[in-house]
């Protein structure tokens, strides 16, 4: 991908959340027409539906965030972009696509509930992650999560058991360098794209269904990596939390976890991610959290970023569409917390 491109498809995502951000009911729609191509894919979490084209996208997504938290601002704590190179097996596919990426908060004022989850009147912070695909300089496909079930704790409803790591922990790099406006050396985005693919396809895909060592987490994660989860999962600050807290847990149901072939993976100066809509597959074959063995194939759409430091990643900001998930279970996590406002 020409350096050139990729700088001003990051200038131009980065201009039109800016935009977005600062836009209202009236305007929302000609900055999205402005940098979306007219037949724009965007997939969001669950319960909202796939949209096509940008009036889709502000009738179907923007207007009920926006009017939920009316001063909406957006707080980006990880920037970047790179060409895809996801495939598993090397076929071209998907790869040679050019993406930006972004992950942070969305702070504001509770004003006006949000798919039914209760307006609080206070102030929140709302975990998000988009990916952008570009082309000719234009947003053509969209991945987006918000972090659904932290919201609803912060509404005071708990749908799913309290986590085993830590709650809301979303914060930004600790050196606080992963806004990549700038262009970043070619060379060490190439390896850091090299390192990701083999920790992904050759280290997390090696599990042996018995043993934690035969993934080689040790070599890829620093002793104390902050793996930074999703409400119902939360963080954990070290390697062995990691391993206890998350990890341990997340095999015993889902121990034949396989990555796939990913939506996205891109790497820009020390940094990698991207997105995976089904990007891991699995047979549901031990309880999660509080649901039992459905003996069910499942999909996850998810996704990561990670910072590596040398040979290994130090920290990992990570997204699971839980309640794309417990849908697959045959559980309505949206069901539950409307029990849960009925019966107070």
């Amino acid at each position: 991908m020409n350096a050139v491109m990729h700088q001003h498809n990051k200038d131009q995502v980065w201009a039109y959340w800016l935009e977005l951000e600062r836009s209202d009911a009236d305007s929302a729609l000609a900055v999205a027409e402005r940098y979306q191509a007219p037949e724009a894919a965007w997939y969001g979490p669950a319960p909202l539906p796939d949209l096509a084209g940008p009036k889709a996208f502000v009738s179907g997504y923007w207007t009920a965030l926006k009017h939920a938290l009316p001063d909406l601002t957006r707080q980006t704590h990880l920037y970047m972009g790179g060409e895809s190179n996801g495939r598993r097996d090397g076929d071209i596919g998907r790869d040679g696509q050019a993406w930006v990426s972004g992950t942070g908060l969305l702070t504001g004022t509770f004003s006006n509930d949000y798919l039914g989850i209760p307006a609080t009147g206070l102030p929140v912070s709302i975990r998000w992650g988009e990916c952008c695909r570009m082309h000719d300089g234009r947003i053509v496909e969209t991945y987006l999560l918000l972090d659904f079930i932290d919201l609803m704790q912060q509404a005071g409803l708990q749908v799913l058991p309290s986590s085993r790591g830590c709650d809301g922990l979303y914060p930004p790099p600790v050196a606080g360098d992963g806004v990549l406006r700038t262009a970043q050396d070619a060379a060490v985005s190439a390896y850091s794209l090299d390192h990701i693919r083999r920790f992904i396809f050759e280290g997390l895909n090696r599990f042996d269904k018995s043993e934690l060592k035969s993934m080689g987490m040790s070599h890829y994660f620093h002793p104390h990596v902050k793996w930074y989860g999703p409400g119902g999962i939360g963080a954990c600050l070290s390697l062995k939390e990691f391993e206890d807290l998350h990890q341990r847990p997340w095999l015993v149901a889902y121990p034949d976890r396989k990555v796939q072939d990913l939506t996205a993976l891109f790497a820009e100066g020390a940094y990698s991610g991207g997105p995976g809509w089904a990007g891991v597959k699995a047979t549901h074959t031990g309880p999660y959290l509080d649901a039992p063995a459905t003996g069910r194939s499942v999909v996850f759409n998810g996704m990561d970023w990670w910072k590596r430091e040398g040979e290994q990643y130090v920290e990992n900001w990570v997204f699971v569409d839980m309640v794309h998930l417990f849908r697959q279970f045959g559980i309505d996590l949206f069901e539950r917390m409307r029990l849960q406002i009925a019966a107070r």
